[in-house]
């Protein structure tokens, strides 16, 4: 049965706008993004096949593109729609964070870099740059690596945060096995980083370890 034969309160855009996005399941709100289905497949049916296909909603979302267009229903157009819902929620989550009085506590700084570096595939470094009231100026992902080490120059981030005119910096990266345990390595680079930032007079503020659905602060542990 298409959509627009079910009874008006059960029709996903119309129970959103009667009770909010709240009200609807993953696969109702992956339907009101893909707007139409496939032959005899409603776009609830496929909204609730990708899922399952992918594991869960977050799964999901995290495959990245190329991934996704392999996925039966999810060419052009539905695509590009889910791809944009995606970096919607990412920049909502960077402008909330400007609104922070300040970031130099980890909390704050690990949302963004959760939202951006959750579900890469492979270890990717990034770096938040802040003015000197800590905050945000800008956020960049400066290196990418293999599936479990990036190589990180300390040289191009002394550079970029001149660039950005940052007074502070807070750098995190992501470990693709999803435990957020620091390691030596991570420790040395965070080293290598304070003295290299310090000659140009910038902090290194934290350096964050990013997992699945958990984080780790270098500062905290006492590695700065």
């Amino acid at each position: 049965m298409a959509i627009t034969d079910w009874p008006e309160n059960e029709r996903p855009r119309e129970k959103l706008l009667q009770r909010g996005a709240a009200a609807l399941s993953d696969a109702e709100l992956l339907a009101v993004l893909l707007r139409t289905g496939l032959r005899g497949c409603s776009a609830v049916d496929l909204g609730r096949n990708l899922l399952n296909e992918a594991g869960d909603l977050r799964a999901l979302l995290d495959l990245p593109p190329e991934r996704m267009r392999r996925m039966r229903g999810l060419g052009g157009t539905r695509l590009t729609q889910l791809l944009a819902s995606v970096e919607l929620g990412k920049r909502y989550v960077a402008l909330e964070l400007k609104k922070e009085v300040t970031l130099s506590e980890p909390e704050p700084a690990a949302r963004m870099f959760m939202s951006e570096l959750r579900g890469e595939p492979s270890e990717v470094f990034a770096v938040l740059f802040m003015d000197n009231k800590n905050r945000m100026l800008g956020f960049e992902k400066l290196f990418r690596g293999t599936v479990d080490a990036a190589a990180v120059y300390p040289r191009e981030v002394v550079r970029r945060a001149l660039d950005h005119n940052a007074s502070s910096i807070i750098v995190g990266h992501n470990h693709p096995s999803g435990i957020a345990e620091p390691s030596r390595a991570d420790r040395d680079v965070t080293r290598r980083l304070s003295d290299a930032l310090n000659l140009v007079d910038v902090r290194l503020l934290d350096h964050l370890v990013i997992g699945d659905n958990q984080w780790q602060s270098l500062g905290r542990l006492g590695w700065l």
